[in-house]
C-alpha cells in the first residue's frame, strides 16, 4: 500500500479533503493486512475495540490534528469493531467508522438524478435510519456538486465541521455518509466549503424529514416509515373514482389559526384530527384544504415561503402526527388537498439559496431568479436535479402522508418570464415570447406523473390569467392540471354583491359572464384566504346593507356557488359569518355562534353541503354545457336570475331561482320543462337559516301556460336577498 501523501493528509486535516474515504477508514495492504485510520479533532488518544471481545488496540497518533491509524492482521468488516477514546476535557467517547462502508447510491440512482427522473429521490437523499452490515446509524446525503467539502455537523460530533467530512460520489455531485450509532431525534445541518471564494455555510438538509421548531431551524433525523395506515378502503375508492364527475366541497384551513388552546397555543395534528375532522364531517364537506403545512420560519408568510420541502411543520408536532391526521380524514371520508409552494422560496440562510455558495436551485440571472414584488427567488426549472426536487416531492407527499391533491400555488408567476417586472427587467425565451418554456415543461411532468403514479389524485391551478388549457391533458397542449379555481367568478361575483341592490340591475352581467367561460376549464368556485386579508375585510362585511342583509346576501352567495357549475371551495369561519378580517395570529371567533344569525349561517352552510352531495345534477355534469341551462339570464330590471341543473340523466334535474334585491318577488313567472308538482327542496330565506320565512310552501304545482320555449312554468315567490331550489317530484 503507498505511504500517505502528505498533501493529502494536510488537505483532510484542514478541511478542503474531497475524499475523505481516501484516508480514513479499512484498508486492505495487499499483505494479508489493514490499516485502519480514524480522525476524531478533540482526541487525545483512540483505541479501536473488537465487538465481539472488547478488547482494545491502541492507534497510533500521526497528527497533532487528530489522525489516528492502526495496522491488523486479516480483513475487517464494519461490525467487528468500533473506536474508543479521550477527549481533551477528560471525556470517554466512543464512536464507529462512517468511512467502513460502501455508498448506497447505485449507478442507476445516480444517472436517474442527473436526468431529472428519480421519482422517489427523497429515499436515497436527506438522513434515513438504516442498518448497514449490521450496524445501526444513519445515512445522509445531500446534493452540492460545487462543494470543496460537505460534512454532517450536530450534538453528536460538537457541531465540529472537521469530525465527519462526506465523501462525495464519483461526478454526481451528491456527497454521502453513514453515521455509525446515532438514530432518530439527532438535530444535524450540513457545512458546505465552497469552491468559490472560500464561501462556508450551514445549511439544514433539503430533504430533511423533520425540522426544530422555529425560531431553531436545524433538522431533525426522523424514521418516516412504520406508520400503521387505516385508510386502504379510502385510497383503494379514490383510485376508482372520477374527481371530475364526482361531488367536491372544499373546506380551506389555515392549521395555526382554526381554532387555539385556551391559553393561546396552538393544536396539535392529533387534536386537530379530532375536533377539527370531527367539524368538517358534520358541516358535510367533501374534502379539507390546508394551507402551507411545508416546513417554514414566518408565521405571517401562512406557509408560503418553505425551507422544509419535505417536513411537515413542527409547530403542531411529528411527521408521524400528521399521518394520523390524514388517516383520521380518510377514516371519515374526508379527502386531504396541500396547498404547494413550487413557484418560488425564501432567501434564508439556512434554507435552499446559494445553497453550495452557487445558484444552485434559482436561476443564477435576477431578471429570471428572484421576485421583484415578494423578494423571494424562483427555482431554475431548467435544471434537471432541481425539476427532480420538485417532483419527488409533489410524489413524496402522495407516497408518504397519502395526500389526495395539491393546489399549486402562484401558478401564473411561473408561466411568465415578465410577470410583474417592467419591460426591461425580463428576458425572452428562445423563441423571444415572454413564456417560460422550463417552467411549463415542469408544470406537464408534475401533472403527468402524480396522475399515473397515484390515481384518482387532483392537481389544482391557482391560475389568475387567461392562459388556455391549464386543467386539459399535455397530449392536446394542455397543462395538466385536474382543475383551475375560476379566480374570475370570483372577482366579479364579490364586486357585485357590494354593490348596493339599486345598482345591482346595471351590473348584472357580473352574474351572468361567468357562463361564457365556465366549461374553458375544470373550474373550481374558491372564496378563499386571500379574499379576507391584507384590509379587504371579511366575506361577510363585503356585502353591502345593515345585518339582516349582510346574512342574507351571505347564504344567497353560497346557495348560487353551491348550485353554479363547479367544484367548490370555502375558507374557514365564513361558514358561519365571521366579522373580523383573518389573522394568523389567533384562532377564529367561535364565541359568535351563541348568537343565533350565526347559527343560521352555519346551518345553511351544513345543509348546502349535504344537499349538494346528495343531488347529481350538481356534479355528475359539472363541467359540461349539458349540465346547465338557463331559464332567465335577462331580468336585470328585477336582479333576478334562474337556471336548472341536469345529472347524467337528463330527467334528474333542479330549478333554481335568486333575488338580489330586499324585495321579495312575488307571482314570478318561471318557464319549466316537464309538468308536475315541484317540490321546494332548498329556501335561503328559511327561519331556521335567520330569514323571514318567505317561500312557496313546500312546493308550486306546475300551469300549462307557455313561458318562452317551454310548455308550462311555475309561478312562484323569490325571497328577499334569498335563493329557491325546486324539483319535480315523480312520485
Amino acid at each position: 500500500m503507498k505511504p500517505l501523501n502528505a498533501d493529502s493528509v494536510y488537505a483532510l486535516v484542514s478541511g478542503s479533503h474531497g475524499a475523505p474515504g481516501d484516508i480514513l477508514g479499512p484498508h486492505k495492504t495487499g499483505a494479508g493486512q489493514t490499516i485502519i485510520r480514524a480522525f476524531r479533532p478533540n482526541a487525545v488518544n483512540v483505541a479501536l475495540v473488537k465487538t465481539a471481545s472488547g478488547d482494545r488496540i491502541s492507534m497510533t497518533r500521526l497528527r497533532d490534528e487528530g489522525l489516528f491509524e492502526v495496522m491488523l492482521d486479516g480483513e475487517w468488516k464494519p461490525n467487528d469493531y468500533y473506536f474508543a477514546g479521550t477527549t481533551f476535557n477528560g471525556q470517554e467517547i466512543t464512536f464507529g467508522d462512517p468511512y467502513a462502508f460502501a455508498s448506497q447510491m447505485t449507478d442507476f440512482d445516480i444517472y436517474l438524478l442527473r436526468e431529472g427522473k428519480h421519482l422517489y429521490s427523497y429515499e436515497k437523499l436527506g438522513a434515513h435510519v438504516t442498518t448497514l452490515e449490521g450496524v445501526s446509524g444513519v445515512n445522509f446525503a445531500v446534493w452540492a456538486p460545487n462543494a470543496l467539502r460537505v460534512s454532517v455537523t450536530g450534538n453528536f460530533n460538537g457541531w465540529d465541521a472537521r469530525t465527519h467530512p462526506m465523501r462525495k460520489v464519483g461526478e454526481s455531485g451528491i456527497w454521502e455518509l453513514f453515521i455509525p450509532g446515532i438514530g432518530e431525534g439527532e438535530i444535524y445541518r450540513y457545512h458546505l466549503k465552497s469552491t468559490l471564494n472560500n464561501f462556508q455555510i450551514e445549511k439544514s438538509d433539503p430533504y430533511a424529514f423533520y425540522s426544530e421548531m422555529r425560531p431553531r431551524n436545524a433538522s431533525v433525523v426522523y424514521d418516516i416509515n412504520g406508520y400503521e395506515w387505516g385508510d386502504a378502503g379510502w385510497i383503494e375508492g379514490r383510485a376508482a373514482r372520477n374527481p371530475l364527475l364526482s361531488p367536491m366541497s372544499i373546506y380551506e384551513v389555515h392549521l395555526g389559526s382554526w381554532k387555539r388552546r385556551k391559553d393561546g397555543t396552538f393544536c396539535s395534528y392529533r387534536e386537530l384530527a379530532d375536533e377539527l375532522v370531527a367539524y368538517v364531517r358534520d358541516m358535510g364537506f367533501t374534502h379539507i384544504e390546508l394551507m402551507p403545512v411545508a416546513e417554514h420560519p414566518l408565521d405571517a408568510s401562512w406557509g408560503y415561503q418553505v425551507t422544509g420541502y419535505f417536513a411537515p411543520t413542527s409547530r403542531f408536532g411529528t411527521p408521524k402526527d400528521f399521518m394520523y391526521f390524514v388517516d383520521q380524514c380518510h377514516q371519515n371520508n374526508i379527502g386531504v388537498i396541500v396547498d404547494w409552494v413550487p413557484a418560488h422560496f425564501p432567501k434564508d440562510g439556512h434554507g435552499l439559496s446559494y445553497f453550495d455558495g452557487t445558484h444552485l436551485y434559482e436561476h443564477e440571472d435576477r431578471r429570471r431568479g428572484e421576485h421583484p414584488d415578494w423578494g423571494t427567488l424562483i427555482f431554475n426549472y431548467g435544471r434537471n436535479e432541481v425539476r427532480n426536487f420538485l417532483v419527488t416531492n409533489a410524489l413524496f407527499w402522495m407516497k408518504m402522508y397519502h395526500i389526495d391533491g395539491l393546489r399549486v400555488d402562484a401558478v401564473s408567476s411561473m408561466l411568465y418570464l415578465d410577470f410583474s417586472r417592467q419591460s426591461d427587467q425580463w428576458v425572452p425565451n428562445k423563441y423571444g415570447g415572454r413564456e417560460n418554456l422550463e417552467a411549463i415543461d415542469f408544470l406537464r411532468e408534475v401533472n403527468q406523473v402524480t396522475h399515473t403514479e397515484f390515481p384518482g389524485t387532483v392537481m389544482i391551478a391557482e391560475e389568475s390569467t387567461s392562459w388556455p388549457m391549464v386543467s386539459r391533458p399535455p397530449y392536446v397542449g394542455g397543462l395538466g392540471f385536474t382543475f383551475k379555481w375560476d379566480m374570475g367568478w370570483m372577482h366579479d361575483t364579490l364586486e357585485y354583491i357590494k354593490k348596493d341592490p339599486i345598482y345591482r340591475r346595471y351590473h348584472h352581467n357580473q352574474i351572468t359572464f361567468s357562463m361564457f367561460y365556465a366549461f374553458n376549464e375544470n373550474f373550481i368556485l374558491s372564496l378563499s384566504h386571500d379574499e379576507v386579508v391584507h384590509m379587504k375585510g371579511s366575506l361577510i362585511n363585503k356585502a353591502a346593507g345593515d345585518w339582516w342583509q349582510k346574512f342574507a346576501t351571505l347564504r344567497l352567495l353560497f346557495g348560487y356557488q353551491y348550485t353554479h357549475s363547479g367544484k367548490k371551495l370555502n375558507f374557514m369561519g365564513q361558514e358561519f359569518g365571521q366579522w373580523r378580517e383573518w389573522s394568523e395570529a389567533r384562532g377564529l371567533d367561535w364565541t359568535l355562534l351563541d348568537l343565533p344569525t350565526h347559527q343560521g349561517a352555519q346551518r345553511w352552510m351544513r345543509d348546502l353541503n349535504h344537499f349538494y352531495k346528495s343531488q347529481p345534477c350538481f356534479w355528475e355534469r359539472d363541467l359540461d354545457w349539458q349540465g346547465f341551462q338557463w331559464v332567465d339570464a335577462n331580468d336585470a330590471d328585477n336582479s333576478t336570475f334562474s337556471y336548472m341543473r341536469f345529472a347524467q340523466d337528463k330527467q334528474d334535474f333542479v330549478l333554481v331561482a335568486m333575488n338580489f334585491t330586499p324585495i321579495p318577488r312575488q307571482h314570478y313567472r318561471i318557464g319549466v320543462p316537464e309538468p308536475g308538482n315541484y317540490a321546494e327542496l332548498l329556501n335561503s330565506d328559511a327561519a331556521i337559516y335567520g330569514g323571514s320565512n318567505v317561500g312557496n310552501s313546500g312546493g308550486v304545482l306546475s300551469k300549462p301556460e307557455p313561458w318562452r320555449e317551454w310548455s308550462h312554468s311555475l309561478e312562484i315567490t323569490i325571497p328577499p336577498l334569498g335563493m329557491v331550489v325546486f324539483k319535480l317530484k315523480r312520485d
